[in-house]
């Protein structure tokens, strides 16, 4: 079998890909509040009823219901399946995807937990007893509200505290290892990798724990930061530490303020500035910029003032400009960090910095003349070598503006200085080179695990395939929908089936791969049963989803100016789905 090793999965595409961009290429929009609204492509309509949420990244036509992310979209407009409509996501926007097997997405969802489990443990150890870990979050400022808000633990000094109480929840060696909670002796004995540790939990804009940051204490130790290690559910340049918290404050219209380090994102929130962010120590990604642009167009870099942060600013701009982000630059006076400076200083005073941070060309202007004296001769022409390369993107309007402010300062004609800039444009020209891209364009086949129960029980007693036809969607993967297409057919000629027809029309590999999931199913007479409560997973599955859909369609209703009939139609549909899920969660024998 054929697998893609690299390249993000469909939910880093997503993470990766602003649904105004996508959307607006094939749908006018028009501003509608803080939402998009147009006329639907899914349905002949004259009055604007499709809402497009920035900031929950998803669409919703009001006249025909259609609704969904930006994969949802595009499998609709484009007439595509999901495995295409990524396919061509990913194409469009230079983005290469990765299809995992159901075995991977089950792992995926295991080491979260696990994850999850680790960080209730940190936590608890924090708050629980008297300890180094809050002794030293205290003595930086911060109060329980902040510290709670951000699930803060600490990693006492013991070398197998974690490791034993993970493993008392069933986490196995090589789980704890991948992800970097524990490390393996010489003598093969597990040992927690973070000790006497102040822990930072980073988690995802789903809310979910991917790694850890565990800060030392005791100076003696080094790192001073050590991170949990890149893994199948962690992957530092996808992701900003403390955007779960401040995608709501961004969302609204604040920009995003993008500092180094996790103190100084807590630090900031800690004095009410709940729209900071850090990079995870890395530098500023593409992926991360990416990332930022589902939420807002504007961003304030304010790193360091030292050489690395100066620097690390410049790279970022480039990044963020890229994203056609509109980007201003500051570092902080008097204290060494955001953290310290907000501290020292207050809200007001890091607001008043942060209002007069001058924009990003400005800031590389004033950059380029670092370790230059212009006074002289061969200092000026330096100078405008650098400002030409800075000036070679900038739009017409914005050249202009900054042409005629530098001639006037180092006193040389606009037209000298705007023929360096062309100059400067040729020679990066010629030195392009076309970046070489690879296409993968063999499909991924699969049988996932739920599909496998579902169709062992069908081939275990046929006559459960009357209950599937009312829930023919059950059956998820494209391996699964196949095999389930052949018992429909072979029980509607037939009123029932062999194994053998399940494989009917497969190609070897197909019939393989299915054959030894489904082989592995141990029913133990249970098939009705099983396939009962797999019915009711599924409809309790689809129900949350709904919910969740119907909340997000009501926000985005009253915030799009829809008619007071809408947000009543849509409560009351709420209150019915709640209904049901109520219903199948009190059912104890998983009957419909």
């Amino acid at each position: 079998m054929v697998q893609r090793t690299s390249g993000v999965t469909a939910e880093e595409l997503k993470d990766q890909l602003n649904i105004v961009d996508v959307i607006s290429r094939v749908v006018p929009l028009k501003r509608a509040g803080s939402n998009y609204k147009g006329i639907c492509p899914f349905h002949n309509e004259k009055t604007p009823s499709f809402i497009v949420s920035e900031q929950k990244q998803i669409f919703t036509c009001f006249g025909c219901g259609a609704t969904g992310d930006v994969i949802e979209f595009t499998k609709r407009y484009y007439n595509l399946d999901f495995v295409e409509a990524c396919e061509k996501l990913g194409r469009e926007n230079g983005i290469e995807v990765e299809f995992r097997k159901g075995t991977e997405n089950k792992k995926r969802d295991r080491l979260l937990s696990l994850n999850r489990t680790a960080a209730r443990y940190f936590c608890k150890v924090f708050f629980e007893a008297k300890n180094p870990g809050y002794t030293y979050m205290r003595s930086r400022g911060m109060d329980d509200a902040t510290l709670t808000k951000f699930g803060i633990g600490y990693a006492d000094p013991e070398w197998d505290s974690l490791t034993n109480y993970m493993k008392s929840k069933g986490a196995s060696d090589d789980e704890l290892i991948e992800l970097g909670l524990s490390s393996r002796s010489r003598d093969g004995r597990l040992f927690d990798k973070f000790r006497n540790r102040v822990m930072f939990p980073i988690i995802n804009t789903s809310g979910q724990v991917i790694g850890f940051g565990g800060r030392k204490i005791d100076e003696k130790d080094e790192p001073k930061y050590l991170n949990s290690p890149e893994n199948l559910v962690f992957r530092k340049k996808n992701n900003l530490y403390g955007l779960n918290t401040a995608k709501q404050e961004v969302g609204e219209g604040k920009p995003a303020v993008i500092v180094e380090g996790y103190m100084d994102v807590m630090g900031l929130y800690r004095y009410g500035l709940k729209n900071a962010v850090a990079s995870l120590g890395t530098a500023l990604t593409e992926n991360q910029a990416k990332l930022i642009k589902r939420y807002t167009r504007e961003v304030v870099l304010c790193y360091d003032a030292d050489s690395a942060g100066i620097n690390a600013a410049l790279r970022g701009i480039d990044i963020l400009s890229d994203q056609e982000l509109k980007v201003r630059v500051f570092h902080v006076e008097d204290g060494k960090d955001p953290d310290e400076f907000v501290k020292m200083h207050g809200r007001d005073a890091f607001l008043e910095l942060a209002k007069k941070a001058p924009p990003a060309t400005q800031y590389k202007l004033e950059n380029a003349a670092r370790g230059l004296d212009v006074a002289t001769e061969e200092g000026k022409l330096e100078y405008l070598r650098r400002a030409a390369g800075i000036l070679k993107g900038l739009s017409p309007v914005e050249r202009d503006i900054y042409v005629k402010s530098l001639a006037d300062k180092l006193h040389v004609s606009e037209r000298a200085i705007n023929e360096e800039i062309e100059m400067n444009k040729a020679a990066a020209s010629r030195n392009e080179r076309p970046r070489a891209r690879t296409e993968e364009e063999e499909e991924i086949k699969e049988l996932t695990s739920s599909d496998a129960y579902l169709i062992k029980a069908l081939i275990t007693d046929p006559s459960l395939t009357e209950k599937l036809f009312t829930e023919p969607q059950v059956i998820t993967s494209g391996l699964g929908k196949k095999i389930e297409e052949n018992l429909f057919r072979t029980y509607g000629l037939k009123g029932t089936y062999e194994e053998s027809d399940a494989y009917e029309g497969l190609d070897p590999e197909e019939t393989r791969i299915a054959s030894e999931a489904i082989d592995k199913v141990i029913l133990n007479g249970k098939e009705e049963e099983v396939f009962n409560e797999s019915l009711r997973r599924f409809k309790l599955r689809a129900l949350r989803k709904k919910q969740s859909l119907i909340i997000d369609k009501i926000e985005i209703a009253e915030n799009s100016e829809v008619d007071q009939d809408t947000t009543e139609d849509l409560t009351r549909e709420l209150i019915e789905v709640e209904k049901k899920i109520k219903e199948l969660e009190e059912s104890k024998d998983g009957s419909n």
